[in-house]
């Protein structure tokens, strides 16, 4: 079946955030009712809860039921375990206008029991531990939980140490993961997405309170919460609405959202959407860092929300990466050893297919990028030095809709460089890509010919040349960390491009 672009955007849309179109797409600000309409005073401070944890779990298949990395991680120090956790949560209504700058304010509404899950991958030998935990907000677009972030950047925290705690935040990974091992997860119990936010919350503080069992005895200093695609659209929520009321994470890195949040509460609740554009609050008291591709800024529409950078913002756009990439797959089996820098450099020469594109995807460097994000935010919460700040892409509004302003090979101007776009092998594109379901998140490869090639390379010495060039500028730029930039140099070393 063919699909228009517009009716795979909306599709996306609707099953990301779990809640009707006609709803994600309404402009009105939601705000609670007040009997006298007068001004409503900010709401205090309040601590989330500590929820029960219980675990290790066992049982059942013998297995953790979620889409990460498929490699042994004792090979690589680390070791995986799961723990419920049970309480109260809350669900929350808006006590004045929700206004495109973000400073929103909230209350509670309602409390439900739930019991959910987290997934725990820490270094198995304490003195391994850096001190920061990550909390991701597990992804359910594919209709279970998965965890982009931590394939995407499991080759950082791993090297560097770091705790990493994904979340069955939503229902929809709850009744999943119910599906998949009925007697493992016979416990788990979901209210819906209106808690979805407060259950994050108290993930948080599981970490922080509870890491005797948590993290079996590790003492975290820091605890920083990620999330993707859908999970970030969760996260804009999260940082305008429920941070200043819970200050659970002391850090955010917030990775391809789109120009709205999700909504703040939905069906059985009351349906609360957020603006038709969201920008992230100045006055914020930690962190964020934003990280997007090609497609998020114009068809997800981040390009209407885009901010300057602040004291606690930061914004890269990423040149020549798509929402979702070839590395989604190559990433699970990338157990650090470098093996993956050299096929992802020969990935761009023969792209793979995905079901039901009908073009070859992406094949852009964005999880190098992401490596560095971690590594960034991390230090700025840490230590207070911010990350690098990033031109953005170069987007022309001349015209009757916004397009990207192209290179003469046609990547984009602008943005965070790799040598995927500054020595390149071939067009990559976050847009453009037709086919079924999620097909246009997948952007497109067009590798250059060999005469475009020989042209570009005459020799093996020179590719190596452009290549290593253009990753040492990333490297001084402060967007790829010196293990990625070796991989890269050593990729390009080994490959047979040029002559």
């Amino acid at each position: 079946m063919e699909y228009t672009w517009t009716k795979m955007v909306r599709q996306y849309l609707a099953i990301a955030t779990s809640v009707p179109l006609l709803l994600l797409l309404a402009t009105p600000s939601a705000v609670a009712a007040q009997p006298d309409g007068g001004q409503v005073p900010a709401p205090s401070a309040q601590a989330a809860a500590s929820p029960t944890v219980t675990g290790p779990v066992t049982g059942g298949n013998g297995a953790v039921v979620l889409q990460g990395t498929a490699f042994d991680l004792s090979t690589v120090g680390y070791t995986q375990s799961e723990f419920f956790l049970s309480g109260n949560a809350a669900s929350y209504v808006p006590i004045a206008p929700f206004d495109p700058d973000g400073r929103w304010q909230v209350t509670q509404a309602s409390t439900s029991p739930y019991t959910t899950r987290i997934v725990v991958n820490r270094p198995a030998d304490p003195a391994a531990f850096n001190g920061t935990v990550v909390v991701e907000w597990l992804n359910v677009s594919a209709g279970m939980d998965s965890a982009p972030e931590w394939i995407y950047t499991h080759n950082e925290l791993i090297r560097e140490g770091f705790a990493w705690v994904g979340v069955s935040a939503q229902a929809v990974g709850v009744n999943a993961a119910k599906a998949a091992d009925p007697v493992r997860y016979a416990g788990l119990s979901h209210p819906g997405d209106s808690y979805s936010y407060d259950i994050y919350s108290q993930a948080g503080k599981a970490v922080k309170d509870s890491a005797a069992t948590v993290l079996d005895g590790l003492r975290p200093r820091t605890v920083l919460a990620n999330g993707e695609s859908q999970s970030a659209f969760r996260l804009t929520t999260y940082v305008n609405a429920i941070h200043p009321l819970v200050s659970v994470y002391d850090g955010f890195l917030v990775h391809s959202r789109r120009d709205i949040g999700a909504p703040l509460s939905q069906a059985p609740q009351a349906n609360v959407p957020t603006p038709a554009v969201v920008r992230f609050r100045t006055d914020l008291d930690a962190p964020v860092l934003v990280v997007q591709a090609e497609n998020d800024v114009l068809a997800l529409g981040s390009l209407a929300a885009r901010q300057d950078d602040t004291p606690r913002l930061r914004l890269w756009e990423v040149a020549g990466t798509a929402h979702a990439d070839a590395y989604i797959g190559l990433g699970a089996g990338d157990d650090g050893s470098g093996t993956a820098g050299l096929q992802g450099l020969n990935l761009m020469l023969s792209p793979p297919t995905r079901t039901g594109c009908a073009s070859p995807i992406n094949t852009g460097q964005a999880h190098y990028v992401l490596d560095t994000a971690q590594y960034a935010l991390n230090r700025w919460v840490t230590t207070g030095i911010p990350p690098a700040k990033a031109p953005r892409l170069q987007v022309d509004t001349s015209g009757p809709a916004p397009a990207f302003v192209l290179d003469a090979h046609g990547n984009v101007n602008g943005g965070v460089r790799t040598p995927a776009v500054d020595a390149p092998l071939a067009t990559l594109s976050g847009l453009g890509q037709a086919g079924e379901s999620f097909c246009f998140l997948f952007g497109t490869t067009t590798p250059f010919g060999a005469e475009k090639l020989g042209a570009l390379y005459p020799t093996h010495a020179s590719f190596v040349a452009k290549w290593s060039a253009s990753t040492a500028r990333g490297a001084a730029a402060g967007f790829i960390r010196p293990a990625d930039a070796a991989e890269l140099v050593r990729a390009a070393v080994r490959s047979d491009i040029g002559g």
